[in-house]
């Protein structure tokens, strides 16, 4: 995988880190497809069971779009006439949005700083964000004369409710950690200093439970956000007999009677 994203896989866990720091962790294409390619291939690993999303350095998790680049590629669309520029929503954010959500395997997200733009979008695609006590959030898109991407229109005010999210897209600022948590933009704050070791933790714990079981309950709350309570009924009752005959429902019942803590195998 490229520079500007690093990937690792130990014991289950794949940790894939955005690797601009000297950029703030903006999204220059080359970051962009790294990403993209990364989570796939993160996906697509029978030997990772979870996931950890992070950025280097301790000032930003990920601004967004790389403005620099996105200026340049600007010009040169004007020049040609080919408005291929903007195309990086169909060809990188939509994907990478789909990759973390679609991820049959819990994502965690370890927010060391600013998350805004794309960068928000990421956080916010996560199963279960941790926050540096120091971190910032921004949604960023109108303040660029840009409508909503990364899938923030539809993360956004399943979070924190329409109200609040048409207000942080109209009038884009940058909401403080602790807010961040009061609105529901993040799971867990934690001192900046520690945020690395307690998201890796996390997301070890979740590379040791029941990746199927993970993988149902995403599919579930994925189906249920989108469908009527009828459907989502027949969704669970299809997802529960598939959760019923895995590998590590019997593991967890056995263990269970045994008193004894479960060993998943992730089958």
């Amino acid at each position: 995988m490229a520079d500007t994203v690093l990937y690792d896989v130990t014991d289950g866990l794949a940790t894939i880190t955005i690797n601009r720091p000297e950029a703030m962790n903006a999204l220059n294409v080359e970051a962009k497809v790294a990403l993209r390619d990364t989570l796939r291939a993160a996906a697509d690993d029978s030997g990772v069971r979870a996931v950890l999303l992070t950025a280097s350095g301790d000032r930003a998790f990920c601004v967004g779009q790389d403005l620099k680049e996105h200026t340049a590629l600007l010009e040169a669309d004007r020049e040609t006439g080919s408005g291929d520029t903007m195309s990086t929503v169909r060809e990188h954010y939509n994907p990478i949005l789909r990759a973390i959500t679609e991820m049959p395997k819990p994502v965690v997200a370890g927010i060391n700083g600013v998350a805004a733009g794309a960068g928000l979008g990421f956080a916010l695609a996560a199963d279960h964000r941790l926050a540096a006590d120091t971190a910032t959030f921004n949604t960023s898109f109108a303040g660029v004369a840009l409508t909503a991407d990364s899938g923030v229109s539809w993360t956004l005010p399943r979070l924190i409710g329409r109200g609040r999210a048409t207000d942080l897209l109209l009038f884009p600022r940058s909401v403080k950690a602790p807010e961040a948590y009061e609105l529901g933009l993040v799971d867990r704050l934690v001192p900046a200093a520690d945020l690395p070791a307690e998201a890796a933790a996390t997301a070890r714990a979740l590379a040791s439970g029941p990746t199927s079981a993970y993988a149902a309950l995403k599919e579930s709350l994925a189906y249920g956000a989108a469908h009527p309570l009828a459907a989502t009924l027949e969704k669970e009752d299809e997802l529960q007999s598939r959760a019923g005959a895995s590998e590590d429902h019997t593991i967890a019942v056995r263990a269970f009677l045994a008193k004894e803590k479960p060993r998943y195998v992730g089958r």
